[in-house]
């Protein structure tokens, strides 16, 4: 559920239309609602309440400012794969213990940032990152808390782009290593492994796969206890999907939860969950306006402010979503069109194909369910300035990120002389 609909024939943001936004902030533009997202962590977490758990929400998914302050004021933390995410938890209060770090790469000065904030744990995915904390937590004097992000082998069942579980993937520890590395890390001195951590995809739509991945990891959990290794935390990391289309039918987060719990009975661990798509995705929209209208020999192109720079999934990934007219009519016939942007590339599209309500220039569009994946994303590319990020509550709107513009661009680069 999300808190995007037409009153009076006017697509609204909570209690706001969307074209009086526009009006004050200019097109194109992301806009949240506070309200949805409130919901969705307050429907995720209420979901694992009977467990001790601690949700650390995916900050690659969207990490402005203003989405991670309320996530953090509702009790979240954060999952977070670079330096930058970390001084953007930083920058809003997180606790290093709401903090988890993952990702294949992290850099020696990434990590000497987190030892000195104090994280949860490290999310460790290679022998070489092992090695390196260790010495680097060996000459700061720390011991550092990891887990080790095993790799399952499970099919996700999702585009394999945002596959992450499967042996050809560059994520994780291979299974059948696993037990191995954990007893060289529970060896050394300046690493004390407290975690497990698994994470096979994004966009997932059916639960079979993360009880195939979580059965799997619960042997290995076994056999560690068996030899000593106090494991605390069991990452099982997010992934689940959310409805792009109408038709998609993904599990809810109560369903989601029970299959994990029957499968978790009994094993005395802090569960650590990241979600991101799922708290986010259906919480932001672009809106768009119409420059042109163009017809081809087979079809039509709506022509729009917008483009793939702004909103890349669908040229990444073909990705679907879903295109409204902000005001909605119910006198014009629908026609075969293509939603595209104004970027040098036939990839930049955001619908190929569409029966979708005429639109003349200078109408506005909305193209639904992009708050995961959409502005954090975004680019200069064809050296355009990103869009606007406007937060909505009840009745209220702000600009939590402004438009940026051609000359700020511009001033970062030097001639070479």
């Amino acid at each position: 559920m999300d808190y995007f609909c037409y009153q009076e024939n006017r697509l609204h943001c909570e209690q706001v239309p969307l074209d009086k936004i526009a009006q004050v902030v200019g097109t194109p533009f992301y806009c949240y609602s506070a309200g949805t997202l409130e919901r969705h962590f307050d429907v995720f977490r209420e979901a694992f309440a009977s467990v001790d758990h601690l949700i650390c929400y995916s900050v690659k998914a969207n990490s402005s400012l203003a989405i991670l302050d309320i996530l953090v004021r509702r009790g979240s933390g954060f999952d977070i794969v670079s330096g930058g995410e970390l001084e953007r938890a930083r920058r809003i209060g997180c606790p290093g213990q709401r903090i988890v770090f993952s990702g294949v790469g992290k850099s020696a000065s990434e990590i000497k940032n987190a030892l000195e904030y104090g994280i949860l744990m490290f999310n460790v995915e290679s022998p070489g990152e092992l090695m390196r904390i260790n010495t680097l937590a060996g000459q700061m004097g720390k011991k550092a808390p990891i887990a080790l992000r095993i790799n399952p082998d499970v099919n996700p069942v999702t585009h394999p782009y945002i596959s992450t579980g499967l042996k050809r993937n560059k994520f994780g520890i291979p299974h059948a290593q696993a037990l191995d590395l954990y007893r060289q890390a529970a060896a050394l001195e300046h690493v004390t492994p407290i975690g497990l951590d698994c994470h096979i995809g994004s966009q997932l739509t059916t639960l079979e796969p993360f009880v195939e991945a979580l059965q799997r990891v619960k042997q290995l959990l076994a056999t560690l206890r068996k030899e000593g290794i106090a494991i605390r935390y069991l990452d099982l990391g997010g992934g689940l999907g959310i409805p792009y289309e109408a038709q998609q039918t993904p599990p809810n987060p109560e369903r989601y939860a029970r299959a994990l719990l029957a499968e978790l009975d009994g094993l005395d661990v802090v569960l650590i969950l990241e979600p991101g798509r799922v708290i986010v995705g259906n919480a932001g929209i672009l809106v768009t306006r119409v420059e042109y209208v163009k017809t081809g020999e087979e079809k039509r192109f709506i022509i729009t402010d917008a483009g793939m720079n702004d909103l890349i999934r669908p040229a990444l990934y073909d990705a679907y979503h879903t295109v409204l007219p902000v005001m909605r009519r119910f006198d014009r016939e629908e026609i075969l069109a293509d939603v595209v942007g104004p970027i040098c590339e036939t990839g930049d599209f955001f619908a190929r194909d569409r029966m979708l309500p005429e639109f003349y220039p200078g109408e506005l569009l909305a193209v639904r369910s992009t708050g995961a994946y959409g502005f954090s994303m975004s680019s200069n590319y064809n050296t355009r300035p990103r869009v606007a990020e406007v937060m909505v509550r009840q009745n209220r709107f702000a600009v939590v990120r402004p438009r940026e513009t051609i000359q700020q661009l511009l001033e970062q680069e030097t001639l070479f002389t």
